[in-house]
């Protein structure tokens, strides 16, 4: 298999555009079995590189004279600004030029773009975006966190199979377990959402799941595939960014403390690095939509080039396992 072809939105993101080429170069001069293409404006990018040696046959440049920022209207963004870096990119992915585009963009755009150029795969309903959170037993997908704040339940159904899916491929997860959030584990809980999705996913044979999952639950690894609305989702992302950071820092603040608590705190260092590490969002790469005939991947609007390097990686196994060719397929089965 050759290398992946991979669209970088330099211009998308708020450390744009130092970090993201950045994080561009570190993929390429670690391995990474990709070709980046850098959209954005070239004088720009190239002032950037400028700072680098890599291997100059593995990024190309792909000149654009337009932005889309946060202060735009998304869906009116993407139809008008046909030379903007993010439009570009997502029309090389339509296109067949790219296997995939990252963006630290304007999550709205983003989404627009994915939709409205991209396009969704033949049978899918709603594109999800899907992080991987860490767990106390790895890392679980929450899907949807964003995408679509209206979902009924033919949709939540969808999202299950599809994070099934990319976790048997991604996370080499047999049967991976899925799970509905709600406010209790009994079947009659929950808003009329949860509760007409429930018993679509109870029936359904293409995936293993194991009824409702309450949100303090989550963290323990409870379900390998978390299924929810993007309006609860995106709460339950912000809410684990949060107390992760925050517990972070406590723990960093004891740990100086005092003089005693210093001599403790030099004892544990590597194991408080490793568990740093596990909440350190960047080692994951991005939040992929799923569902749609190409790779869209967001990043975090203040990604460093450690995320933007990530999610190349990502990339690349996204690609190699097919994982948007199993969803497409499974789902048009079913329409046929």
């Amino acid at each position: 298999m050759g290398d992946t072809r991979i669209v970088v939105d330099a211009m998308g993101g708020d450390y744009a555009p130092e970090w993201i080429i950045r994080g561009a170069v570190e993929a390429v001069n670690e391995g990474a079995k990709a070709h980046i293409i850098l959209t954005g404006k070239e004088a720009v990018i190239k002032g950037e590189l400028a700072k680098y040696t890599y291997d100059t046959s593995k990024i190309e440049i792909k000149n654009c004279t337009e932005e889309i920022t946060c202060h735009d209207a998304p869906v009116q963004a993407i139809r008008s600004k046909k030379d903007s870096s993010l439009t570009v990119g997502m029309n090389m992915v339509k296109s067949g030029e790219a296997d995939a585009i990252i963006s630290a963009g304007s999550s709205g755009a983003i989404l627009a773009g994915g939709q409205l150029i991209v396009g969704r795969s033949k049978g899918v309903k709603r594109s999800p975006l899907a992080p991987l959170i860490p767990t106390t037993k790895g890392y679980s997908l929450l899907i949807d966190c964003g995408a679509n704040v209206d979902a009924r339940p033919e949709h939540l159904l969808q999202f299950a199979k599809m994070g099934s899916i990319y976790m048997e491929n991604i996370e080499k997860i047999e049967k991976p377990r899925v799970a509905i959030v709600n406010i209790g584990d009994e079947e009659e809980k929950g808003n009329a959402l949860v509760k007409e999705t429930y018993p679509l996913l109870k029936e359904c044979k293409d995936i293993n799941f194991v009824g409702s999952i309450e949100a303090r639950e989550i963290p323990n690894g409870a379900a390998d595939v978390i299924v929810c609305e993007a309006f609860v989702g995106n709460v339950i992302l912000k809410l684990y960014e949060g107390l992760a950071k925050m517990l972070l820092g406590e723990i960093k603040k004891a740990v100086m403390s005092s003089f005693k608590s210093k001599i403790g705190g030099a004892l544990i260092k590597d194991s408080l690095g490793e568990l740093k590490e596990r909440f350190n969002a960047k080692t994951k790469g991005g939040a992929p939509l799923l569902g749609l005939k190409g790779l869209v991947v967001k990043i975090h609007g203040n990604s460093h080039n450690e995320e933007v390097k990530s999610a190349i990686f990502q990339c690349i196994n996204f690609s190699e396992t097919g994982v948007n060719a199993k969803i497409a397929e499974k789902l048009s089965e079913e329409q046929a």
